[in-house]
């Protein structure tokens, strides 16, 4: 993990170029059914056009930590900013960052 906030780069959908999108600090917790998708949100630095990169699609509640997910719904800053440096969760929503 790095010390500071990760770069985090991506094309926006607004911009249409490649774009460095920051950490909002925010989570979206969506319930559909019994299913759970929780996303971190980013945004584009230039424009502010959303980017949500997904930490549980489609999960049963009872698989997330209650203690994760309680700081889900409160916008946990500490929780954001493990998520937001974590370079394998980056990768998996096929980030690209610098260090």
């Amino acid at each position: 993990m790095s010390a500071g906030p990760m770069r985090v780069y991506r094309r926006c959908g607004k911009c249409g170029k490649k774009q460095e999108f920051i950490n909002s600090g925010k989570f979206r917790v969506n319930a559909n059914g019994n299913l759970i998708d929780v996303w971190l949100i980013f945004r584009c630095k230039k424009c502010k056009h959303t980017w949500n990169l997904s930490i549980y699609e489609r999960v049963k509640i009872s698989r997330i930590d209650p203690t994760e997910y309680d700081r889900f719904l409160q916008n946990d800053p500490g929780l954001a900013q493990e998520y937001g440096n974590d370079i394998n969760f980056l990768k998996r929503n096929n980030a690209q960052f610098h260090l």
